[in-house]
């Protein structure tokens, strides 16, 4: 493939995924949303976050304790409502805890 299909390919890509992140802008501006859709999109974070990791709970290691615990510190910090960010990153330091005192 030539660099020339490759940009062509790189632009095309770019534009195919701006379209779904501008419509909304373009198509509720100005407009408010009902409560319930407001509430609903602002938990598709975490509902996207838990399918994306739970899997990875159950094969990550042989360990399924690790993954238990993992998963439920993330539970914990999206309960509380912390950023999605905030989530990762504390189970991640909840998981290194639990490999310095346990390993």
């Amino acid at each position: 493939m030539d660099s020339k299909m490759i940009l062509l390919l790189i632009i095309l890509m770019g534009f195919v995924t701006y379209i779904p992140r501008m419509l909304p802008f373009v198509l509720f501006k100005g407009k408010e949303l009902p409560p319930f859709i407001q509430g609903v999109l602002k938990n598709i974070p975490y509902a996207t976050l838990g399918a994306l990791i739970f899997p990875g709970i159950l094969l990550f290691s042989d360990d399924l304790v690790f993954g238990m615990i993992g998963a439920l510190a993330a539970f914990a910090f999206a309960f509380l409502g912390m950023n999605v960010i905030v989530v990762v990153l504390g189970s991640i330091a909840v998981l290194s805890a639990y490999t310095y005192l346990i390993g």
